[in-house]
């Protein structure tokens, strides 16, 4: 058998500029490509014939916008030079290698072969490469759902989408292909997104110690180098380059209950009214396959939901929002609708030599859409009409889309399946990755254009995802096992689908597979209250998981962690708001708030949820406490008001009921009243819990109607809340930018912390009626404003 040789970039033999690109010719005949897309953002492609392929992505979003900035370019003696605003780029004149440093000097990156390539004579075309030098000391984060340590140091893994049913630790390639990855060393953050769809394989100081490198199986050697120095600007500019979603109805970020399968009708009307009767707050309840058919999509089995809209209308009115399961594979049976449209309109994938792909899952044989061809995915989105404007469900959840099959051992399409992507025509090899994805994006068009008829937003969910998906979907981990090791690794994998730009991101509470402990399904209840998307879900193979089904004790703590989740509403919302608006992370791990202290690189459980909650949870069995550690600042733990000095590991107790939960110091953070669903009750008064402390700190609380697009025209509210405090008085300002009237006419506000005998309180400048303030058993001092108040000032003794 032949073996390839690597084939390296020789002398570089010209630089053209052009706009904000520049074209470095190398011999034997290869160019790179240098684009600035901002002065942190820089784009590196590599033609080994130098002819590059047509300029097209996926992930790339087409709204977002360029701008490079002042640029400049030098000849030195041994490197071609390029300044950004931000960076110094150079390019050895001898190889073409990269180096791309600060503008202190700081080298931050560093070809170490950087970039060779040889020929995949398997495949045809190229193995494209890069390899960079692995600093010292240097992590590396991001990869999506990979369930392994937050710290990929030392790891080799790969991005192919695959069908994992009951995943273990360290397990890859699981469901989701996010080639982007962020490096930290010396206080020095940036991101590498590598955007090539083919199968693609990182290394990260796993087989050379020193060396991080990636590379595909065929394609371009395309990446874009970012600059933060800090690892969260980094997945903000990432976020935004390949899109940030648009903010999620309310509901949506409430509790949704789900089981494989919840039928006939009367059982989805007995779960339903079971969290109404035991006043478990809920606002989504899931329909899997059995609702349909024969498993035939866009089909309901008439036995079984005779009914579907009158079930859904009347779900509805008691505050649940119905999702279906609709998977890719459409039946092979020429009395079905929707097979025999797709048939007749060409849709579905064919094969090299011209037959329709064919494989089975759940309904047997199936045909699958060619989601890669705009034709397709219109006529798709089409589909989901009598779903959503007749029937009235108010989401999708699109599964098996890696595309997973059955009985072949690959567990998915050949190789030689052909795909239109988008005027590109190419084999499975190149669109397996993005398969998903699109399916999601024609589910999202279609879910989104029928909902808007209503002025409501779409809610979309996905297994299988690409760079770029989070502009369409959720997504949950997949098909994990109800262990204490999977709720570590759910932790894990829902931190670093956040830093990868995914943060509308959750496991399946409880775990899809097997039965847990009462005491297992109560802690993954207060993890996942904390997480953007709390789903339990079970295969109900290993009997049902539903709260109550644990016993008493669950049911009461998986109430208190349910109210709990909707008091904390307002406060997950404006998360989501910077998150849709600027990319910032839902989710962050210590070393994306502490970054410069070192024992935050390897920490793994705790997490911090917005700007300001840092959640530790426990993850063990049979535990009453853990050690923890607290980043650089103030913290005050939840349940006691006790505050603690960071950068230091303690041991906190905890029973139960209870999960180690603090708040950063001066922080104000926004309550709603508890609510069974959202929207059963007018919000007449919203809570401001204020946690005092030394620090100064801003939070702020994002307010709209919380469902359809008024907030696109300017009607929405963003309230900074500024905290400061001298000696023993506390100033609290507000700014109110925007036009939006929330429903409620007054501020609660709640003082922890305050450790005083007596306050005086004044609002606007008068003083407010001593026996308006109401002091309780924990010392917490408590009052009543009108929400326009401009400043507030606490004076203690």
């Amino acid at each position: 058998m032949q073996t390839a040789q690597e084939v390296y970039p020789g002398r570089v033999t010209q630089v053209v500029q052009k706009d904000d690109c520049f074209y470095i010719s190398c011999e034997p005949q290869m160019t790179l490509a240098v684009m600035v897309y901002q002065p942190t953002v820089v784009r590196f492609r590599y033609a080994t014939d130098s002819i590059f392929e047509e300029d097209f992505s996926y992930a790339i979003d087409k709204k977002y916008k360029a701008n490079a900035g002042a640029l400049s370019y030098t000849e030195e003696e041994t490197v071609h030079v390029i300044n950004t605003e931000a960076l110094r780029i150079t390019i050895h004149k001898a190889d073409s290698r990269v180096n791309i440093y600060n503008h202190d000097g700081v080298l931050v990156c560093e070809d170490e072969k950087g970039f060779h390539w040889e020929d995949n004579y398997k495949a045809g075309g190229n193995i494209v490469q890069m390899s960079k030098v692995a600093q010292s000391g240097e992590c590396f984060y991001g990869l999506g759902d990979k369930p392994t340590h937050l710290n990929l140091r030392g790891k080799r893994l790969v991005n192919w989408g695959s069908d994992v049913y009951g995943f273990n630790k360290d397990q890859d390639p699981l469901y989701k292909n996010i080639p982007f990855y962020m490096g930290l060393h010396h206080g020095e953050g940036y991101g590498i997104f590598f955007d090539n769809t083919f199968k693609a394989h990182f290394d990260f100081a796993s087989e050379r110690k020193s060396v991080a490198s990636f590379w595909a199986d065929g394609g371009e050697m395309n990446y874009y180098f970012i600059y933060g120095p800090d690892l969260v600007d980094v997945t903000r500019q990432y976020t935004v380059l390949t899109g940030t979603p648009e903010l999620p109805p309310l509901w949506a970020l409430g509790f949704h209950q789900c089981k494989w399968s919840y039928y006939p009708e009367s059982e989805v009307r007995e779960i339903t009214s079971k969290f109404r009767e035991l006043r478990l707050p809920i606002d989504a309840i899931y329909l899997d396959i059995d609702y349909m058919d024969g498993f035939r999509c866009f089909t309901w089995d008439k036995e079984k939901f005779p009914a579907p809209k009158q079930m859904v209308a009347d779900l509805r009115d008691q505050g649940f929002k119905t999702i279906v399961i609709i998977d890719p594979g459409i039946k092979v049976d020429p009395e079905y609708w929707v097979f025999k449209e797709g048939l007749e309109k060409n849709m579905f994938c064919r094969r090299a030599d011209g037959p329709h792909m064919k494989g089975k899952v759940w309904p047997g044989d199936c045909y699958f859409p060619d989601f890669t061809n705009p034709k397709v995915r219109r006529w798709w989105a089409d589909l989901f009409e009598e779903l959503i404007s007749d029937t009235g469900v108010s989401g999708v959840w699109n599964d098996m889309n890696e595309p997973a099959l059955f009985e072949v051992e690959n567990k998915s399409f050949p190789d030689d399946v052909r795909h239109d992507y988008d005027g590109h025509p190419c084999s499975h090899r190149k669109a397996h990755n993005i398969y998903g994805m699109q399916m999601a994006r024609a589910t999202y068009k279609g879910v989104k254009r029928y909902m808007k008829q209503d002025n409501k937003r779409p809610f979309v969910i996905t297994r299988s995802a690409y760079a770029g998906t989070q502009k369409y979907s959720s997504a949950w981990t997949g098909d994990n096992i109800a262990s204490w090791e999977h709720l570590w690794i759910a932790n894990l994998q829902v931190q670093r689908m956040n830093v990868s730009g995914f943060g509308f991101c959750g496991s399946d509470v409880g775990g899809f597979i097997e039965h847990p402990t009462p005491e297992l399904f109560i802690r993954w209840m207060q993890l996942a209250t904390f997480h953007p998307f709390f789903r339990v879900h079970s295969s109900g193979d290993h009997g049902v998981q539903e709260p109550w089904s644990f016993g008493e004790q669950a049911t009461d703590i998986s109430r208190q962690y349910l109210e709990l989740r909707y008091q904390l509403l307002p406060y997950l919302y404006t998360a989501f708001y910077e998150y849709t608006t600027y990319g910032t992370p839902i989710i962050k791990p210590l070393a994306y708030v502490a970054q410069t202290d070192v024992e935050t690189h390897n920490r793994v459980d705790e997490f911090i949820v917005g700007n300001d909650l840092l959640v530790c949870p426990i993850l063990e069995s049979n535990t009453k406490g853990r050690y923890l550690y607290l980043p650089e600042g103030e913290w005050m733990y939840w349940w006691t008001d006790q505050l603690y000095a960071g950068q230091k590991e303690m041991w906190i107790d905890c029973n139960l009921e209870q999960i180690p939960l603090f708040v950063r110091s001066g922080a104000v953070v926004p309550m709603f009243p508890v609510q069974q669903y959202v929207g059963e009750k007018t919000i007449e008064s919203c809570a401001l819990h204020v946690f005092a402390g030394e620090a100064t700190h801003t939070s702020n609380h994002y307010q709209d109607s919380g469902d359809g697009y008024e907030h696109e025209t300017g009607t929405y509210n963003v309230v900074d809340f500024h905290y400061h405090k001298e000696g023993n008085q506390i100033k609290l300002t507000q700014d109110i930018k925007g036009h939006y009237t929330p429903s409620f006419t007054t501020y609660g506000l709640i003082l922890h912390g305050i450790n005083s005998d007596d306050v005086e309180v004044y609002v606007n400048d008068v003083q407010l009626d001593k026996e308006l303030i109401v002091k309780d058993d924990l010392g917490r001092y408590a009052f009543e404003v009108d929400r326009k108040w401009l400043n507030i000032t606490i004076h203690h003794v």
